[in-house]
């Protein structure tokens, strides 16, 4: 399964990482090619955004069941494709260094399915790297220009 994780360190408590990522309307639109995202219930949303995959563009609509809230530190969720054959997970992770300082980690895995898998998952060895970063790294500097 394709997969990417990254990590930041920010200056700023845990508490403050946990107040944005607990919250799913604060980060979806954050997500690199976003379109637009419905919340369904306190754990489940569906998130619009268009991929570009090599030399594919797709609008992609993903149904996000968050599998965990653990207070301070950690959000898991499952990624389920609704108009593509494509299924995956991921979390986010905060990890307290001092008082002061939290390192926060951002991850993905995304693999398609089907009869073209083979093909499309070899194009997502080198996207969904670059987008657990691209995420990871928009989050981070999301809570630090809320923070200021």
């Amino acid at each position: 399964m394709p997969s990417g994780t990254h990590e930041v360190v920010l200056d700023l408590p845990i508490e403050k990482i946990w107040d944005f990522v607990s919250e799913m309307d604060k980060w979806a639109p954050l997500v690199p090619g976003y379109i637009e995202h419905e919340i369904i219930s306190d754990k489940q949303s569906t998130w619009t955004f268009k991929g570009d995959i090599g030399i594919m563009q797709k609008t992609v609509k993903l149904q996000v069941d968050i599998k965990d809230w653990i207070e301070p530190t950690t959000v898991t969720f499952d990624l389920t494709g609704l108009n593509e054959n494509f299924a995956g997970n991921g979390y986010f992770e905060a990890e307290a260094i001092s008082d002061n300082q939290t390192k926060m980690t951002g991850n993905l895995d995304i693999a398609a399915k089907g009869m073209m898998g083979p093909m499309i998952n070899a194009i997502l060895k080198n996207f969904v790297p670059d987008t657990a970063k691209d995420l990871t790294d928009r989050i981070a500097e999301e809570i630090v220009a809320v923070n200021k």
